[in-house]
């Protein structure tokens, strides 16, 4: 882990606080395009946390890390998932099993969770620096709620933003707490993203055409 000086420090808290706000944008809206856009600027503020790191903490491999996630996180997989919900033809969230409001209230305490698991972690590997605890808190509070919305929301576009969203809170902990990970493995992770909006694209496909519904609970009539 990195020491950071007071302008870093503040740097960094400031842009996982603004990534973690737009985590509960999305979890407080019903509106699938306020979903995106939301989410497409989380990838902006973690690429431009990349370019931080890389250049307070002299890992200039993190420059490219934050080309690419501008080019893929923040412009391709974007793109993608908007043609998948224009091939939706739906504009909202229909499956609901909790109210928004009270899904902000759930994410509020899983960030408490999250803030006591990450003193405590913080605590154990000596050393309580305020910036890796926000780090972890971060971390921790964007997976699980990108587990929340994957239990409370059902439409398709839904899942596919749940399930990048959590990745975010995985690569963002990674760029504070463990900056020097091989660009080789940023890449990978990368490009699974790409499969899996692919590999949800052909789900979406599959419900309209046989379910007439782009709800993952008509996925249960697979069941044998």
């Amino acid at each position: 882990m990195m020491s950071f000086t007071p302008l870093a420090a503040s740097l960094f808290s400031l842009l996982t606080i603004v990534s973690l706000i737009l985590v509960f944008v999305m979890l407080g809206s019903r509106w699938l395009n306020n979903y995106l856009i939301a989410f497409t600027a989380q990838c902006w503020v973690v690429a431009a946390l990349s370019a931080a790191v890389g250049y307070y903490g002299d890992y200039p491999e993190l420059y490219l890390v934050a080309l690419f996630t501008v080019l893929f996180r923040g412009l391709l997989l974007p793109y993608l998932v908007f043609r998948i919900i224009r091939r939706m033809g739906v504009d909202r969230e229909l499956h609901e099993i909790i109210r928004p409001s009270s899904a902000l209230v759930a994410g509020a305490f899983l960030v408490i969770l999250a803030l006591v698991v990450a003193r405590r972690i913080g605590l154990s590997i000596g050393n309580p620096d305020d910036v890796i605890v926000l780090a972890l808190t971060v971390t921790v509070s964007i997976k699980l709620i990108g587990f929340l919305m994957l239990a409370v929301r059902h439409e398709a576009i839904s899942q596919i933003l749940g399930l990048l969203v959590l990745e975010n809170g995985i690569f963002l902990g990674s760029q504070l707490l463990v900056p020097g990970m091989p660009l080789l493995l940023e890449l990978v992770i990368l490009f699974d993203l790409l499969v899996a909006v692919a590999c949800f694209g052909v789900l979406v496909n599959y419900l309209i055409t046989h379910a007439g519904s782009t709800s993952s609970l008509q996925l249960r009539g697979l069941r044998g």
